[in-house]
């Protein structure tokens, strides 16, 4: 007997495809283009937005006699034992193979946004957290770790990273980005493609593009985002993903940008993503973001019309169960209203990428060939070491911390004693657990009451809530003042609490009106600093929130954003010592709750002047953090590229901060700069190296400093090391009047910082000769070394 050429693992992917299709009819192409979610509530209080309407019941029996695109979180949906839910995914896989006729199984997918989110499986930090580590190699090693659980127990697609570039701090969903940088979130986010897909597992960027800038920070609401902006801000992230990081899936977006939704968008989905960028994965729609083409943002009348601009776009796939994509579809191909060619298109792409999977290979098999175990201690150790470099000291202006191992502290707040303040959305005992509260936690989370007595055994510890993290009630005020009252030092403890569409402070669908702390818990911290009991504030928040009304009244201060099953110890660590906090702020920390929406990515009119009595400037800035050790910055230089064809002779040692002769450089030349970093302290620490961009004049208004490079650097006391940052021209590209990327010439500043305010050291120079318009093959990255002083 003959096998078929799409059995022939010997052939090319394409020709094998393209010989299965050839095979199929119309129902069964149409039926690898939707998922089924078996088991996902039509009602309750569980269910999101408009769920109830669009998750049909579904007779899994006879839809999967065409065949199946995909299976919906066959672990996410509800609590099941890892070992268990392997062998029933194994079971629902054969029976797909068994059904349609060509014995092809699913691609199963699951959300991974801060792990593997199922029960008992590791919960890591939150993606903000990420972005305070400004450590990519740390992140790439926990997605690795990530994608080979969810392959251990026949996962195939992972939908992470969040690659959305905070724009308004009110956004519920905050948490779930990287911080308010595109390079930051661009080399973060890669960096997490880098690592899932090394495990086999298919990464999808997440939301393409522009879902953070919603109109007032509303969750889904409409998007107001100049071309420019779209183009040199929101767009960057995904672009370095997938040229650099090599993601196999984009999920299109919810929103709807000047009056286009993003699944209805051929610009974005075909010209942008596949054409320009050169993608060849698979694109995938958020949670009914078809249907709601008809029912919210009404281009289509019907659902076979939905379907229609959604393919005609080039969205692929319909997630999470069938809708659209399903006999509407079809019916809507017979008449001739949609044409046979769409649905041959994006059912060679699913089936491509399934081929890639291994799934068209008639040896597949769907049962698990390792031991599960989703929180192993290997996934613990990297979630600490993650939760570790994420905390970030904001202040310590008198040296109160680290706190005496045997004094008196009075530890008061919501957020201290409840293992859920450590989690945020996404993670599955807030994301699906809370709903069903006897169910245990599956994971081991030890609350900061608990981490700090284990971490100071001498010191007398009170604890005392205060007041809940929401609500009115400040019955608990009085006890909270005299505990604090009878300390040497009192640890306020606040933040939020993550849910989902209002049932928490942060989460998707828990926007925010101001950037008040939630609650009383403003009103509780200042009864606290009315004591004269020095404060030292601790945030365990998904978002930064306003905190410049207790500027001067503060011990001192650290933010941690939702820092993952060991955040407790990770934070009870920073105020006993045994941690050096590293962590740099991904976002900026407002100092008033208005003002909003703002980042540090503002041109010279959207910083405070005279022409408003409104000002924006930030407490913290983005990038800052302080440590229990001490950094001098030494020996900083800059020179030209000697291999530089359109530079000037060699420049070194020949300018500082004072000005001097400037550099010029061809407009495809490249820079580099340098500082010595030296540990002065008598601890070991880690101290962030930021390179900012300056951009005097252009054409088109700038921000007034942008990030372009950094590197985390681990020193021992009296350690030093050398780091080097090579720039290219091609960063400093940006979108003019018309469109283009150009690197123009003029004058440029180089500046190694602390932050996005701390300046240490500027380089001046001029880009010469003709301005360049750049294609898709620009250069991503500052290329960066870090090497022993001589």
């Amino acid at each position: 007997m003959t096998t078929a050429s799409w059995r022939d693992r010997a052939l090319p992917a394409a020709v094998r495809v393209d010989d299965l299709l050839s095979r199929m009819t119309l129902e069964e192409k149409t039926a690898q283009l939707y998922g089924v979610w078996v088991g996902a509530a039509t009602d309750g209080e569980g269910v999101a937005p408009h769920q109830d309407e669009m998750a049909e019941t579904v007779d899994f029996d006879e839809v999967i006699t065409r065949g199946l695109g995909q299976l919906t979180r066959s672990f996410g949906t509800a609590p099941v034992d890892p070992a268990l839910g392997a062998q029933a995914l194994a079971r629902a896989q054969r029976r797909i193979v068994a059904a349609n006729r060509f014995g092809v199984p699913a691609v199963a997918h699951e959300e991974c946004l801060a792990g593997f989110t199922t029960w008992g499986a590791t919960a890591y930090p939150v993606p903000l957290a990420w972005g305070a580590t400004f450590d990519p190699a740390l992140v790439e090693e926990m997605a690795r770790h990530i994608g080979r659980d969810l392959a251990s127990v026949g996962v195939h697609q992972g939908l992470a990273p969040v690659l959305d570039v905070v724009r308004d701090l009110r956004w519920g969903r905050v948490e779930e980005t990287i911080g308010e940088d595109p390079y930051l979130v661009g080399t973060i986010g890669t960096a997490y493609v880098r690592g899932l897909e090394s495990a086999g597992i298919v990464a999808t960027l997440k939301h393409f593009a522009g879902y953070s800038a919603s109109l007032g920070a509303r969750n889904q609401a409409p998007v107001r985002a100049g071309v420019r902006e779209f183009a040199d801000v929101t767009l960057p992230p995904f672009e370095m993903a997938v040229r650099e990081g090599g993601a196999r899936s984009v999920m299109a977006a919810y929103n709807e940008t000047d009056g286009v939704p993003a699944s209805a968008d051929p610009f974005l989905l075909t010209e942008l993503l596949r054409e320009t960028w050169g993608f060849t994965g698979t694109v995938v729609s958020d949670y009914f973001g078809i249907a709601l083409l008809q029912t919210h943002h009404r281009i289509a009348g019907t659902r076979a019309e939905a379907a229609h601009a959604a393919l005609a776009a080039g969205l692929d796939v319909e997630l999470p169960t069938l809708r659209c994509y399903g006999d509407p579809l079809a019916e809507a191909v017979r008449e001739g209203a949609v044409p046979e060619a769409l649905v041959d298109r994006a059912a060679h792409r699913a089936l491509l990428q399934k081929c890639e999977l291994g799934l068209l290979d008639e040896d597949w098999a769907p049962e698990p060939t390792t031991p599960v175990d989703l929180d192993s201690p290997q996934n613990r150790d990297l979630a600490r070491r993650l939760a570790e470099r994420s905390v970030v000291l904001l202040a310590n202006p008198e040296g109160l911390l680290p706190l005496a191992p045997d004094t008196r502290i009075a530890l008061v707040g919501p957020r201290a004693d409840d293992p859920l303040a450590m989690l945020g959305c996404y993670s599955f005992p807030s994301h699906v657990g809370t709903l069903d509260p006897e169910t245990p936690l599956g994971i081991e989370i030890p609350t900061l009451v608990d981490a700090l007595r284990t971490e100071l055994p001498d010191a007398k510890i009170t604890y005392t809530p205060g007041c809940d993290v929401s609500g009115d009630d400040t019955a608990g005020f009085p006890e909270a003042v005299a505990r604090a009252a009878e300390a040497d030092v009192c640890v306020a403890v606040l933040g939020d609490m993550a849910g989902l569409f209002g049932r928490g402070t942060s989460g998707e669908g828990c926007d925010a009106e101001d950037l008040r702390l939630p609650g009383v818990q403003g009103a509780l911290l200042d009864a606290l600093a009315a004591t004269g009991t020095p404060v030292v504030l601790v945030l365990l928040t998904g978002r930064p929130y306003a905190l410049g009304r207790w500027e001067g009244r503060l011990a001192g201060a650290l933010q941690a954003f939702f820092p993952g099953e060991e955040g407790g110890p990770a934070v009870a660590g920073a105020l006993s010592g045994r941690v050096d906090p590293s962590g740099r702020l991904p976002v900026s920390v407002p100092r008033r709750p208005g003002g909003q929406p703002w980042t540090y990515l503002q041109p010279p009119l959207g910083l405070a002047s005279d022409a408003s009595s409104l000002d924006p400037t930030p407490l913290y800035p983005f990038g800052h953090g302080c440590s229990y050790t001490s950094f001098a910055w030494e020996n900083a230089e800059d020179t030209e590229d000697a291999e530089n064809p359109e530079g000037t002779e060699d420049t070194q040692d020949t300018k500082d901060t004072a000005g001097g002769p400037q550099p010029e450089i061809g407009t495809d030349g490249t820079y580099d700069v340098s500082v010595t970093v030296r540990n002065t302290g008598d601890r070991a620490g880690a101290e962030v190296v930021q390179l900012y961009l300056h951009d005097p004049v252009a054409r088109v208004t700038r921000p007034d400093v942008r990030l372009i490079g950094y590197q985390r650097v681990e020193l021992a006391p009296g350690e030093a090391r050398r780091v080097t940052f090579r720039f290219h021209t091609d960063l400093s590209s940006f979108t003019d009047r018309t469109g283009r990327r150009v690197v123009e010439p003029g004058a440029l500043e180089l500046r190694l910082a602390a932050s996005s305010a701390d300046v240490r050291h500027t380089a001046r120079l001029t880009l010469t000769g003709p301005e360049r318009v750049l294609g898709p093959d620009r250069r991503l990255y500052c290329e960066t070394t870090v090497s022993v002083p001589e």
